[in-house]
């Protein structure tokens, strides 16, 4: 079957189309041929070795999110049959509960192979049935970006109805927080240096937008937006170090900082006095456990919520789709096409 994967060394130059067996069945398992794959910010990092020895060992066959039918199931395994279109999940061996080492230590893509093959072996506890509604290229999208949204603004921020809710970017996880956020109710303000994407970001439900190139103090201009409530209840921090100093002016006391990404750097400086006088709660989300993603589809189908979709490529065109994620710009998610 044909894969891509990172061989010989590290490095983008290092990812090739090959060939591996077909994978054997086993108890518990099941066999997926892949239909469809989506990109993350992650799976242009993992080539580079950008999360050390977490990223696993070579080769490696990269990229955690896609979708596919089941064509074959191992012996004991009720939750999916044969016909199925499932999605694995982000961390095989996380199904519900806090986080561990271990399962931690179970994404696809790195350390795990992931789904840039033909054909794929799951354990059966780490596929999720896709609504009947979704497209392959919507339901592609899902297992890492939209989850960890999910995980932001429902599972650990607990959003209410009137909430009050910041997010950074455009991005795919940005998007869907928005979505997300407006599903439980809540007022939705998005940043963005982009006035062209503000606008759409309006079309789909945003109630407030500030462009932070022109209003570079966007903690300050977004007060009126928040008067009634002293700053947001939780801002989506997906910027990193050039964003958490602000973020930490715009949140309310006792509100929560969602910490996902680090688009912006890593090292920060910022004063920790705001974080204890204020109250203000950082949490750290790392996509979520399958128990998440179940409740997460239950929702999107009771609501029809539709991903949004960016450009498609050919399986052959890995390499092209993660050079045009790199350069940004885009909106929606980049898909690959088996």
């Amino acid at each position: 079957m044909r894969v891509f994967q990172i061989e010989g060394d590290w490095g983008f130059d290092n990812l090739k189309l090959s060939q591996r067996p077909d994978p054997v069945c086993g108890p518990g398992q099941v066999i997926v041929a892949m239909r469809m794959a989506s990109l993350n910010a992650r799976d242009i990092i993992v080539p580079e070795r950008g999360y050390g020895r977490a990223t696993g060992e070579l080769p490696l066959i990269p990229v955690s999110d896609g979708v596919g039918e089941v064509i074959e199931v191992g012996a004991d395994v009720t939750r999916v049959a044969t016909g199925d279109l499932v999605c694995p999940t982000y961390f095989q061996n996380w199904t519900s509960g806090e986080p561990t080492p271990e399962r931690f230590s179970s994404a696809l893509g790195g350390p795990l192979d992931g789904v840039m093959a033909d054909r794929v072996c799951l354990s059966a506890d780490g596929v999720v049935k896709v609504p009947d509604y979704l497209s392959d290229a919507e339901a592609a999208t899902l297992p890492c970006a939209a989850l960890t949204a999910w995980s932001a603004i429902v599972t650990h921020g607990q959003t209410q109805a009137g909430d009050k809710i910041l997010v950074q970017g455009t991005g795919s996880v940005a998007l869907f927080a928005l979505a997300f956020a407006k599903m439980q109710g809540a007022h939705v303000t998005v940043i963005s240096s982009s006035d062209d994407k503000l606008e759409r970001v309006s079309k789909m439900g945003a109630d407030a937008t500030i462009n932070y190139r022109t209003t570079e103090d966007w903690a300050r201009a977004s007060r009126q937006i928040t008067a009634d409530r002293g700053g947001y209840d939780n801002i989506i921090e997906l910027g990193g170090a050039k964003t958490l100093p602000l973020s930490l002016r715009a949140v309310r006391p006792g509100g929560t900082l969602s910490m996902i990404g680090v688009l912006s750097g890593l090292n920060i400086e910022a004063s920790l006095g705001p974080i204890v006088a204020r109250q203000v709660r950082l949490q750290g989300v790392t996509v979520g456990h399958r128990d998440g993603f179940t409740a997460m589809l239950r929702a999107m189908a009771q609501h029809s919520l539709r991903p949004a979709l960016g450009e498609t490529f050919a399986f052959e065109n890995l390499k092209p789709a993660m050079e045009h994620l790199r350069t940004g710009g885009h909106f929606g998610k980049t898909l690959v096409q088996f």
